[in-house]
């Protein structure tokens, strides 16, 4: 009897030996699955981190060409002004003219805001346009006004090779910035809603500024004389429905141009 209960108890202290190693090889092979995993996990989490450290400098890099883009279109607005005399402020003016207008003719923001950085492109053609006719005080002739009229389609001709969405959007100001609401504009004679939206507001913002300041063909107009003008162009020259914005936020209008006055070297 004593000889059976030994061996029982052999079996079992057997089976508990093999219970006991086969236990502690699962624990093993359990922290080491942890550990590869802990690993992996880091591995992972630093090339998570990793990415997004690139991806962040990508996207502040992508903001300073962007930055830049603006910078280089405004200077070379101005620099298309000042050839003909007229101030920066001009073309800083004609930008948040454009903007308030397409904001309140409904465009969504992001193109209200490119509509303000390119429009002070809208007279860059005038680069080519000889000085002899670009600062002639009085009116032209028939053959300078004919050389002048060029600077929309050159305008359009420096510009409208870029596939950059700024540079189109410029290179459609230029180009349709002097079309007239009753087809009788240049260089096109497009009427109505077939110019180009972008067009019709820098119409609008850049001859309320060209009037109020002097140039050097004549000098500046009274407010109550371009209100006089806008109202009698209203579905002539401009779009009705920009008129109508221009009149029902006048104030805007004129506190931005009393913000951003030429000043007198």
């Amino acid at each position: 009897m004593e000889s059976h209960d030994n061996k029982v108890i052999a079996e079992i202290e057997d089976l508990q030996t093999r219970f006991t190693k086969t236990t502690n090889k699962l624990i093993k092979d359990v922290k080491r699955q942890e550990k590869i995993m802990m690993q992996s996990d880091k591995r992972q989490q630093k090339e998570y981190d990793e990415l997004q450290k690139k991806l962040a400098e990508v996207e502040a890099l992508q903001k300073e060409i962007e930055a830049t883009q603006k910078e280089v279109v405004f200077t070379m607005g101005a620099i298309g002004e000042s050839r003909s005399k007229e101030t920066g402020n001009h073309v800083k003016r004609v930008a948040e003219y454009s903007y308030l207008l397409a904001k309140y003719y409904g465009l969504p923001e992001k193109e209200c805001e490119m509509l303000k950085q390119a429009s002070p492109m809208h007279d860059i053609g005038k680069v080519a346009i000889p000085d002899s006719v670009l600062n002639k005080p009085g009116r032209f002739n028939d053959e300078e006004r004919a050389i002048m009229d060029t600077h929309a389609e050159l305008g359009y001709d420096m510009l409208n090779h870029s596939d950059r969405p700024l540079l189109r959007a410029a290179s459609i100001v230029a180009y349709e910035h002097h079309e007239k609401w009753n087809g009788t504009g240049y260089p096109n004679k497009t009427a109505g809603k077939d110019i180009h939206i972008y067009g019709r507001i820098t119409a609008l913002a850049d001859v309320f500024d060209a009037l109020g300041s002097d140039r050097v063909y004549k000098e500046a107009w009274d407010d109550e004389r371009i209100f006089n003008l806008f109202k009698e162009e209203r579905a002539e020259h401009f779009d009705p429905q920009l008129i109508d914005i221009f009149f029902d936020n006048l104030d805007q209008f004129l506190e931005i141009r009393n913000s951003l006055k030429d000043t007198i070297e």
